[in-house]
C-alpha cells in the first residue's frame, strides 16, 4: 500500500490512467468497474492501480469522513463473486488535510480478462471503457506469458473438439453479459480463450477448460476424480457398504458426489409427528458440501492422486493432494485465501456452488459447532491437505 506522500502525490497527477478518483461512497458499480479495469492492466503497466474515494476530479480532497463501514464495503468487493476472477486488492483509510480517503490498491491480474457482471473493462487513459474483441483477445494472449497457476496451463495433448460445446454455452451464458454474446463475432477458440479456457499462443485447451468443459478429463489429468468410500466401521479393514469413482466434467462430478453424500447422510431418525420417525442428518449438509467444494477448488490437479472422501461410522475423511497455497498458513486457515485455481474458483462461483469466495471453511466450522459436532481437525503436509468430521457427540 501507498505512503501518505504517495497518495498526496497521485492526487496532483490527473492524467495518470492508474489512478481513478470518486466523492461517491456509495456506487458500487463505479468502484467494481474500476476495480476489473485496473486488475485487466490493459496498458501492461504490470504496477498496481489506485482508487481513491473522497477525491475530486481535480485532485482535491472532499472532506470526508471515511467509516468502517466503508472500508468493509470496500474490501467486500473481491470476495462477493461479481469481478472474476476475483482481483488481488488492498483497502485503507488515509487522513490528510483536507479529508480522509479510501484507498483501493489493485494489483494487476495474471490470468486476465477479468470480468465485472459479465463485462470487461479497461481503462483507457484516465477513462474506463468497455473491451471489444481485439482487447480482448490482447488480454487472452498476454495471459499465456503470465501464466502462473496450474489451471491455466495449456493441455498440448489436447484438441478444441475434445470439449462439450453444449457444456460451454450453458456456462458463457451464466458468465458473460448477454449484450455481450448478441454482439460476438469471435471464433470457437477464441470464445474458449475468453474464459480462460483455451491458449491461443499453444492452440490447445487449458487445464480448466478440460476440467470444465472436457469430454473425457481423466485422459488428460488421471487425478481429476473423487474416490468415495462408505465403510461400515471405524476402519478401512471391513468391506465397504458403497464405492464409486466418481469423474467427468466439474458439474458432474460436485452433482455426482453430492447425490452420493446427501443418500448415506440421511440416516438418523428424530421424533416426527404421528408417533412416525422422520429423517434426520447426521452431519450438517452445507458443511459437507463447502468441503466438498473446498476440495474440488483447491486441490492440485498435477498431481495423478484423487480427491479423498472416506465416510466411517464414526467420522468423515476429505483428503485432497495439494497443502497449503499462497498466504494461507495454518493460523490463517479460516482467514485467508488464495487460490490455487482461480479459474476453477470462478467457475464455482458462476455455476452458483459458492456464494462468497474465502468463506468456506469458516462457514463449514460454524455449521458444526451449531449441531453440536467436535470442530473439524486438519492434517497438513506440502502436499496433502487433510479434514476429518466427527460425528455428533451426545
Amino acid at each position: 500500500m501507498l505512503t501518505t506522500q504517495e497518495i498526496q502525490a497521485l492526487l496532483t497527477d490527473l492524467e495518470s490512467d492508474r489512478v481513478e478518483r470518486t466523492t461517491s461512497t456509495s456506487n458500487t458499480d463505479k468502484f467494481a468497474e474500476a476495480i476489473c479495469a485496473f486488475a485487466n492492466d490493459y496498458p501492461n503497466h504490470r504496477k498496481p492501480g489506485y482508487l481513491l474515494i473522497g477525491v475530486r476530479d481535480d485532485g482535491a480532497i472532499d472532506g470526508l469522513q471515511v467509516t468502517d463501514l466503508l472500508l468493509r464495503n470496500l474490501a467486500g468487493i473481491r470476495a462477493d463473486g461479481n469481478v472474476l476472477p476475483p482481483p488481488a486488492m488492498s483497502v485503507a483509510k488515509f487522513s490528510l488535510p483536507g479529508g480522509d480517503v479510501a484507498v483501493v490498491e489493485v494489483m494487476p491480474s495474471s490470468v486476465p480478462p477479468v470480468r465485472y457482471k459479465g463485462k470487461v473493462y479497461l481503462r483507457v487513459g484516465p477513462r474506463k471503457a468497455f473491451a471489444n474483441e481485439q482487447e480482448e483477445r490482447v488480454l487472452s494472449e498476454r495471459r499465456s506469458a503470465l501464466v502462473s497457476t496450474f489451471d491455466i496451463h495449456p493441455v498440448r495433448e489436447a484438441a478444441v473438439d475434445d470439449l462439450s460445446q453444449r457444456l460451454f454455452d450453458d456456462y458463457r451464458a451464466s458468465t458473460v453479459n448477454p449484450d455481450v454474446i448478441a454482439a460476438n463475432h469471435r471464433s470457437t477458440e477464441e470464445k474458449y480463450a475468453s474464459l480462460r479456457c483455451f491458449d491461443l499462443i499453444a492452440h490447445c485447451p487449458t487445464v480448466a477448460g478440460i476440467l470444465l468443459f472436457g469430454k473425457n478429463p481423466r485422459y488428460f489429468l488421471p487425478g481429476a476424480y473423487v474416490q468415495f468410500i462408505r465403510f461400515p466401521g471405524t476402519t478401512m479393514t471391513e468391506r465397504p457398504i458403497d464405492q464409486k469413482e466418481i469423474d467427468g466434467d466439474l458439474r458432474t462430478v460436485v452433482e455426482a458426489l453430492r447425490g452420493r453424500i446427501d443418500a448415506h447422510n440421511a440416516v438418523a431418525l428424530g421424533e416426527g409427528a404421528g408417533f412416525r420417525d422422520r429423517p434426520r442428518s447426521a452431519y450438517p449438509e452445507w458443511a459437507l458440501r463447502e468441503l466438498l467444494l473446498n476440495a474440488v477448488m483447491h486441490r492440485d490437479y498435477a498431481s495423478t492422486s484423487p480427491i479423498r472422501f472416506y465416510w466411517f461410522s464414526d467420522r468423515i475423511e476429505v483428503q485432497n493432494p495439494g497443502g497449503l497455497y499462497g498466504t494461507v498458513t495454518r493460523d490463517t486457515l479460516t482467514r485467508r485465501n488464495a487460490y490455487r485455481n482461480p479459474v476453477l474458483a470462478e467457475a464455482l462461483k458462476a455455476m452458483d456452488y459458492v456464494n462468497k469466495f474465502g468463506y468456506g471453511l469458516q462457514r463449514a466450522e460454524q455449521l458444526m459447532q451449531d449441531g453440536g459436532h467436535p470442530p473439524l481437525e486438519f492434517e497438513i503436509d506440502d502436499r496433502v491437505f487433510a479434514v476429518t468430521v466427527r460425528a455428533h457427540q451426545p
